[in-house]
């Protein structure tokens, strides 16, 4: 990302009134190796690969801002294996995780964690120390640091359904996990903000675990834990929140968390998330990101992308999928993307 993309998305995340919309996408592991034509395990295990993968992703797309950016990631395995999850690796694929928080009891078990040091945090947290520098070479910054939310990583540590029967059957333990994962996150980030510098200025979380439980499970789970990350880094900040499983239950309520941007799913229209936190929070999405984004036509590319700026009205927006960029989704696709925005530019500046 570079300095002046940082500032308009600044500008567009405190709901100022911008001349041109800003297009942006979530570009991570499933979607770089496939698109440069590297295998996962180079793009993880080799640091030359990953630099060049990233590169080529930003020259060919100079105009495009990418969140968070040059991501130091290993897929979902970072937070998960801090507590104990598996984590398999695979040649064309994101690793996969496999819960091992086989009882609740054991947590009292879990020994305590430090992410300078232990599993896929520490080995993250080096590759940003050696490759920092050669990103800032570019011209470009590194002015987020991201993490799974507390449900998320609960999830994969004690694994999705069972953790939705414990919400129920053992609601005390449910909370001892979630502190320890929400304790977690929040020393996580605060690694990832020392190990890049001064210029970190945002949180990007990403929790779509949240979308699997009412809004009563919500405020009693998930809102509390969400609002103490948001809490522990400043106000000024730049604060996103990614869910594209479903927002129904907590819309309302992100706002109060923190958060001001929000990037959501294919699930919920625009114009409905717009007439429930329009003014509260600026919406990033969101063209349907799979049957359009991958599957669809240039043509079925652009008239879904013209259809959610003008349910935008133009205001309050920053263009993007709903979601990440899914594994698959072609160079011409994100081309009519940006050619739809820029006629919608062009329209509303000859207004």
């Amino acid at each position: 990302m570079k300095p002046a993309q940082w500032e308009i998305f600044k500008r567009a995340a405190r709901l100022e009134k911008l001349d041109q919309i800003p297009l942006a996408l979530i570009i991570d592991s499933p979607w770089i190796p496939g698109y440069v034509g590297v295998t996962h395990l180079d793009f993880f295990l080799d640091p030359e690969v990953w630099f060049r993968s990233h590169h080529q992703v930003h020259q060919e797309y100079p105009d495009i801002i990418f969140v968070p950016g040059w991501w130091m990631e290993y897929g979902m395995a970072a937070e998960p294996s801090v507590l104990g999850a598996k984590i398999k690796f695979w040649p064309n694929s994101p690793p996969s995780e496999y819960p091992m928080l086989f009882n609740l009891d054991d947590l009292d078990r879990i020994p305590a964690y430090e992410v300078e040091h232990d599993a896929f945090m520490a080995m993250t947290l080096q590759r940003i120390r050696m490759q920092k520098q050669r990103v800032f070479d570019t011209g470009e910054i590194m002015p987020l640091v991201t993490s799974r939310g507390p449900m998320c990583t609960a999830g994969f540590v004690r694994g999705t359904t069972e953790l939705m029967l414990d919400l129920i059957e053992q609601p005390a333990r449910v909370h001892q996990l979630l502190d320890l994962s929400t304790r977690l996150i929040i020393d996580w980030l605060k690694a990832q903000q020392r190990a890049i510098g001064p210029g970190v200025e945002g949180i990007f979380i990403l929790d779509d675990i949240v979308g699997f439980v009412n809004e009563q499970h919500y405020l009693e789970f998930c809102h509390p834990y969400l609002k103490r990350i948001c809490d522990a880094f400043p106000p000024d900040w730049v604060k996103i929140y990614h869910n594209d499983a479903g927002i129904e239950a907590c819309l309302e309520h992100l706002p109060a968390v923190g958060f001001n941007v929000l990037n959501w799913g294919k699930q919920t229209s625009f114009a409905a998330v717009k007439a429930r936190v329009g003014g509260r929070m600026c919406l990033m999405g969101n063209v349907n990101p799979l049957e359009v984004g991958v599957r669809g036509t240039p043509a079925e590319v652009r008239a879904a992308t013209l259809d959610v700026l003008e349910q935008s009205g133009g205001e309050g927006i920053i263009l993007s999928l709903g979601g990440g960029t899914s594994p698959g989704m072609p160079r011409a696709n994100i081309q009519a993307m940006q050619a739809a925005l820029a006629d919608f530019n062009g329209q509303r500046s000859g207004r």
